[in-house]
């Protein structure tokens, strides 16, 4: 067994996290400041379901595909997750058809803001472990 694989695929993981709430983040920033044009539709970005059955695949019963034309349940592996994003109509029924609401978007951020900063400090930490290893412990 290679002894830096564990590391790879963790890190690979992370950083595709990184990736995927930088995406979020673009999107959710893209609501906040179309917050008050008229006829805008909220986007909403998702990623988190699709990575968990990437990542859990396996441990599972997978379904057999029968035709390459049937839609697959999850993605291969976590490096294919590429997140949907969907748009939301307004349902409030103001009148300018736009249902962005500022503070729920900006709660929103906030949330992926904590959860990119620890994606961050995770990868983080395994840089460093892999680093003490290479100097060795010292």
């Amino acid at each position: 067994m290679d002894p830096i694989r564990p590391f790879d695929s963790q890190m690979a993981l992370l950083k595709k996290v990184l990736d995927l709430r930088a995406d979020k983040s673009q999107i959710i920033s893209a609501n906040i400041a179309n917050a008050e044009t008229p006829g805008y539709s909220r986007a909403v970005f998702d990623f988190e379901d699709e990575l968990d059955n990437a990542i859990h695949r396996g441990k599972t019963i997978d379904l057999a595909k029968s035709n390459e034309k049937h839609i697959t349940l999850a993605p291969a592996n976590f490096e294919s997750v590429v997140g949907k994003v969907t748009h939301v109509q307004d349902k409030t029924g103001i009148g300018d058809r736009n249902g962005v609401n500022v503070a729920q978007e900006m709660i929103d951020l906030s949330e992926n803001e904590i959860m990119y900063e620890t994606s961050a400090q995770l990868l983080k930490k395994k840089l460093n472990l892999l680093k003490y290893v290479i100097s060795g412990g010292q």
